[in-house]
This record gives C-alpha cells, structure tokens and sequence, in this order.
C-alpha cells in the first residue's frame, strides 16, 4: 500500500556519522555507511536506525535480513521516526514479513498521520476507504484525504476524485470528481489521467470530447501504465486520423509544459 524507501539525511553536528554515511551510500561505499550508521543506531540515534534498516532491508553491504531490518524499523518507530512508522504500518497492511495485522498496521500509521505526514495519512484515509481492520468508513478515509491532498499528495487527491465520482462518504459529483483528478493529473498521477480520459469519453464533468480523452490516455499510456494502453487503443479505432494525432499533439504540449498546459 504505502512503501518508503529512500534514505534519510541526518543534519550533522550530534549527528555527523549518519550524515558520513550516506555519503558513503551515494557514492557506493555500502561497508562504510553500514559501519557508521550501525554505531549511531546503537546510540539511538533514530535516523541512523531508519537507515540502518534499509541496508538490512536492501541487502545493500550486507546480507538481506528482513526480521534485522524490521528490528531497526521498530526502534526508529518507536523514537518518532515518521518513515520507518510508515514503513511498520505498510509491512503490517501487507503481511510482509511479518504476520499481517490490520489493527498494528493502523496503530503504526496513525502515529505518523497524527505527525501530519502525508504518506501516512493517505494510508490511513485507505484503510478506512478499504475497511481493512476497520469498519468501512468513507466520511472518515475522505478526512485523512484531505489532509494528504493538502500537502499535495496526488494518490489522495485522486482517490478524493474518486469518491465523488461514486458518491463515496459525499453526494455524488462528477464537477468535484473532475477537479481532483485535474490537480493529481497535474502532478502526474497515471490513475488520474486515465480517470479525466473516461470523464471525457462519457462526458462526467465536462463535455465529451473524445481528443481530450485520447489526450490523457496518452499521457498516462506514456508510463506504459497498462490501463491507459488499452482504452487508449481501443478509442484509436474509433478515430480518424486527424483526431489521432490532434490528440497526440495536445499529449506531447502537456508533457513538454511538465502538465502545465494540458486543455
């Protein structure tokens, strides 16, 4: 569901041997960046926990060890390390090597929701859209959406679109829908793109205009993201090769402008 991956840069000072480590990940010195930040880990230095986590995780200049790694999440977690309490939540969601527990899972999220961490509150907004652990709640999940969406977190905005399309914890509105998939779109959120393509094609929202729909089915095909290949083909041969290619022009304007100019 959520996975948090990257690496964390400590700010030196107290802090100066997480920070020597990751210089040492980037420039693939894996034994010296383990060595560095398994020392500060030991002093409960929370980030170098975090990443120390991530090494074992990675099998990055050390053997994959995953029950090592989730030891290191769960010290990082526990002193208020924002990713590695995601990291705990999404590996309790997925059962991933460890035995999947819902309630943990939400426990570990909230945490860093209630943090104002984006990831975590997208995550949290999913388990009640889901009713994973949870009764399904969607007034609830739009709650947790809104605060992602706020901070620009396009999955949430697009799950947002999402449930005023469907009427979902609000009154169905497919204008609102519209709005939302627009502003994750933008930020180049495959989904969303491939939702305004289907908005256009039936007309939710906006005109039906089957060049805007091949537009964004495009864009979002461009990430080979399976769903936009195949409506994409599909619409193609129901259009004239004029429209194709007006279509494609349009694509190529919002790629250029970073999806900036996409009307």
């Amino acid at each position: 569901m959520i996975s948090v991956l990257a690496f964390t840069v400590s700010n030196g000072g107290a802090f100066a041997a997480p920070c020597d480590g990751f210089a040492a990940v980037k420039r693939g010195d894996y034994a010296t960046a383990l060595r560095l930040w398994r020392s500060a880990a030991k002093k409960g230095d929370a980030k170098a926990q975090y990443n120390l986590a991530e090494m074992y995780a990675q099998g990055k200049g050390v053997a994959q060890d995953f029950k090592e790694a989730i030891k290191w999440y769960r010290l990082a977690a526990e002193s208020g390390h924002l990713c590695a309490q995601s990291m705990l939540g999404a590996m309790y969601h997925e059962g991933k090597d460890v035995a999947q527990d819902f309630k943990e899972s939400l426990k570990w999220f909230r945490l860093a929701a209630d943090q104002d961490y984006p990831l975590a509150q997208y995550a949290v907004g999913r388990i009640y859209a889901n009713g994973d652990g949870v009764a399904q709640d969607f007034q609830e999940a739009l709650k947790w959406y809104r605060l992602a969406a706020a901070q620009r977190n396009a999955d949430a905005q697009n799950d947002i679109g999402w449930q005023y399309h469907e009427g979902q914890g609000v009154a169905q509105d497919f204008k609102e829908a519209v709005k939302w998939w627009q502003l994750a779109a933008a930020q180049g959120n495959a989904t969303a793109q491939v939702n305004l393509g289907v908005s256009y094609s039936k007309g939710e929202g906006v005109a039906r205009d089957n060049v805007h729909a091949l537009m964004w089915w495009n864009i979002a095909a461009a990430k080979r993201f399976a769903p936009a290949v195949e409506r994409r083909d599909a619409l193609s041969k129901s259009m004239t090769a004029q429209q194709i290619a007006e279509a494609q022009a349009m694509a190529d304007k919002c790629q250029a402008s970073q999806n900036k100019q996409c009307d």
